[in-house]
């Protein structure tokens, strides 16, 4: 049969998990699986939460709203938005990445710029969906050439993947401003941020101002249910909305309804705000530690990090896949997140650094005896 080719690449991430799995099987030897993007310092504990889901419910058992349950939705206007918006506006999408995706199928933009420092989905994902991309080198190259942005779309991710680093907030609103008031759109992608943050934080109320801006966030990081695949996308644009209802009703014919209730016991109750807010103390304490103890040991890789700071959940560090493999450390070598030359970028690698500290420590040691 004759097929449509987009190009895409499967992800690099996964069969470096794969092939870390078979050498610890054949080996006998642990590994540390710092290859992969998730939480992995704690559970979140959801032995309070399943209790107050009655499984026998029509909330379990008939299709849910296209654009997500309302419950959810005005629990999610009131969490990161401080009940500033319109929660007609939120359409519960199935994470991140289909967010992406529905996203670059309805906007009709000349080309989309991403950091030449960028998540790998961001390019396949344009490839599948047949649109024109380019790479930015930084902030201030966006703000000079804002003139020949108009009339395309930029994605902001901070703190970045896979460098993860922030900026300071205030001077990423303006940049949004200008881009937006140009003609710009901008695409709002940081699913890391609330990982590090509570519902006093106002940044995507501000963001939320914005003409030309479209937010789109995860609950995979924050409270570490990417098995869940749930998320949500923000706009204001009407038109956008109205097309996006279609194509997420052809895409996905509702989300889970279980994962939406779930997701909504938890922002929602006592039991669950208790439960998301120990994970994320837990989390970001281990996170804090490795990053410290990177830096104290010169293996973070601080060319990255001239105008930001890191905070994970993912960090550079200046050691190649095969050196961090020869002691059991599985990582990304950084040619596949970035447009630096190869020579220069497989001198790194991008890791994980959410994962418990003592054996985050007791792995990386070994380069210190």
């Amino acid at each position: 049969m004759e097929i449509k080719k987009s190009g895409a690449n499967y992800s690099a991430i996964v069969s470096i998990g794969e092939k870390l799995k078979k050498m610890s099987s054949e080996t006998g030897l642990e590994y540390l699986y710092l290859n992969r993007g998730i939480n992995a310092v704690v559970n979140i504990d959801l032995s309070n939460i399943i209790p107050l889901i009655d499984f026998n419910s029509t909330d379990i058992q008939v299709y849910p709203p296209n654009n997500g349950r309302e419950q959810l939705r005005n629990a999610i206007n009131t969490e990161f938005f401080q009940n500033t918006i319109n929660s007609d506006d939120l359409f519960v999408v199935g994470g991140g990445m289909n967010g992406l995706k529905l996203i670059t199928e309805v906007i009709d933009v000349e080309k989309i710029y991403i950091s030449k420092l960028f998540w790998g989905a961001y390019t396949n994902v344009m490839k599948v969906n047949n649109v024109d991309f380019a790479h930015y080198e930084n902030f201030e190259e966006l703000q000079n050439n804002i003139e020949n942005l108009k009339g395309s779309a930029v994605i902001i991710c901070d703190p970045n993947n896979p460098v993860g680093n922030k900026y300071d907030d205030e001077m990423l609103l303006k940049l949004a401003k200008e881009l937006s008031e140009n003609d710009v759109t901008v695409i709002w992608d940081s699913p890391y941020r609330r990982l590090f943050m509570d519902e006093s934080d106002d940044f995507y109320s501000k963001l939320a101002k914005l003409e030309n801006i479209i937010i789109v966030e995860s609950f995979s990081k924050s409270v570490g249910l990417s098995g869940q695949r749930v998320g949500f996308v923000y706009t204001g644009n009407k038109d956008f909305n109205h097309e996006f209802k279609i194509h997420l009703l052809y895409t996905t014919n509702g989300i889970n309804a279980f994962s939406q209730l779930l997701i909504e016991k938890i922002l929602t109750t006592d039991v669950g705000r208790v439960v998301a807010s120990d994970f994320k103390e837990k989390t970001v304490e281990d996170i804090s530690k490795n990053i410290k103890y990177l830096k104290e040991n010169n293996f973070l890789a601080q060319r990255f990090y001239t105008n930001s700071v890191p905070v994970g959940i993912f960090v550079i560090v200046n050691k190649t896949f095969d050196e961090l493999m020869e002691k059991r450390i599985g990582s990304v070598s950084l040619p596949y997140f970035t447009t630096l030359p190869k020579e220069e970028a497989e001198k790194y690698s991008r890791i994980c650094v959410s994962v418990p500290h003592e054996k985050f420590k007791s792995f990386f040691d070994k380069f210190l005896s």
